[in-house]
Parts: structure tokens; sequence; C-alpha cells
């Protein structure tokens, strides 16, 4: 990653992203893909697209990523000392298909209020064009919460088959985060965003890790219909906006 420290959080202010920040080393990596395989093998591969969603309270593999120093240091420069894990899910794409994701913006469907959050996005396999890696449009956070519709094109992985309307000026100007596993990419909650299909025979996964700062509350349903379970990782929860819940691993 070309950004230094010092620059991380004025670069993430101004384009709404970061990307190539260097996680987990070869050992470490392989560790995590050889943990997530097991699970896959484990629940299978059509649970695995878009299913596992907050399984970091009863997978130890998950809550270590979710925690893991490299990555929260990085949320702690952009976010402040008190930071709040709001939840997990894992985006696989088996190739070749034609699975997509729509351009979106995170918070859109959240409930929270005010809608801010980051997100990590942890590469379990290599992640680049040839099977569908992230593209962000740099920007276009500054625009606020936009308007959401329903993908008219099938196979969009989203929960509730949302879609932003994006011009094709806006979509020319689309950055790819090409990551290498190990590597991870972090994006503004109100970022379009998005993926192409992976047409190549190689799977394509990945954690997206969310954080909050405890002053954001939950001010009325998510899209899954129940409310967020966040956990306080650093600093202190002056707000109480959430009830509190434990480590689900403190040994």
């Amino acid at each position: 990653m070309e950004t230094t420290n010092g620059d991380l959080l004025a670069s993430y202010q101004k384009d709404g992203y970061l990307t190539g920040i260097h996680i987990a080393d070869d050992s470490q990596a392989t560790y995590f893909r050889n943990e997530y395989n097991a699970l896959e093998n484990e629940v299978g591969a059509e649970k695995c697209e878009i299913g596992l969603i907050d399984w970091h309270f009863d997978y130890k593999f998950i809550w270590e990523l979710a925690i893991h120093e490299n990555i929260v240091n990085v949320i702690e420069e952009l976010i402040g000392p008190d930071v709040m894990l709001l939840a997990t899910h894992f985006f696989c794409k088996y190739g070749p298909k034609e699975k997509f994701v729509a351009w979106h913006q995170d918070v859109t469907y959240w409930g929270l209020e005010p809608p801010e959050a980051v997100t990590a996005w942890y590469a379990i396999d290599d992640s680049d064009t040839g099977n569908g890696c992230m593209q962000v449009i740099p920007g276009s956070h500054h625009k606020g919460i936009q308007e959401h519709g329903k993908s008219e094109q099938k196979g969009n992985l989203l929960s509730i088959n949302q879609e932003v309307s994006v011009t094709e000026k806006e979509e020319n100007t689309a950055v790819d985060l090409v990551l290498k596993a190990g590597e991870m990419s972090i994006h503004h909650g109100q970022i379009i965003h998005g993926s192409l299909p992976n047409h190549s025979k190689r799977r394509r996964c990945g954690l997206t890790i969310r954080y909050i700062s405890p002053s954001v509350k939950q001010a009325e349903d998510n899209s899954l219909k129940r409310p967020w379970k966040p956990i306080l990782l650093r600093g202190e929860d002056r707000h109480k906006n959430f009830d509190i819940v434990p480590n689900p691993f403190p040994y």
C-alpha cells in the first residue's frame, strides 16, 4: 500500500476507501484460508455465498480476524479510540457463474443513526478482476445516502436485491480493489461499490467486517429484521446505545 499511516485518514476521507493493506503473513493467511475451507466443507458452498452472517460468535477464526490487531489499528485511525465490532459477513463467489454484487451503499438498510460505519474486506483468497474483485466509485460517499431500487439483472447477491443508479460517467471512474490473500481493503459505509461476476474457475472469498463508533445507535430495523449485536473492542462505550454483548471467546 502506498499510503503512509499519517495519510490514512486524509486519503479515506477524500476517496472513501483504502486498499492493499497487509494484514496476515503467509502462514496466517494459510491458517485463515484452511479454517474457512473446513467451514465450507461443513456447511456447503451454497450457504457460504452470502449465508454466513455474524458467525464470529461461533467460529473462533472469524472472531480472530475481526479483532486482528492489524485491522483494528487501522479502524482506530479512521474513527477514533472507541471501536465496536458491528457484524461480520462472508461474500464468496464461485466461478464461473453470473452472480454479482450490484452497485450499492452499505449503510442504506442498516438502520443506523447517524448512518456511519466502516467496512474492512479481508481477502481469504486472491481477489482480482478475473474472479470479480470489489469495485468502488471514489468520492461517492460525499453525496450521502442515495435512493436504492431493485436490480433488474438476475444474480444479485445482495440480501434484498438492492441497487443504486450509477451514471456511465461515474462507472468509468470505478477502481478495482485487487487484493492478495492476507490483504484487506477498507471502505466508507456510504461509498458506492459492487463487484462483477466471477468468470474464472477460482473461488473469490472475502470476509467483510463492519465497525462503528459507540456514538452510533440503531434507530430502526436493519434489512435482516433483527437487532445488531455490537461488541466493544477498544476504548469506552459512554453512549450505551446497545445491550452489552460479551466476548464470544474470552479464553
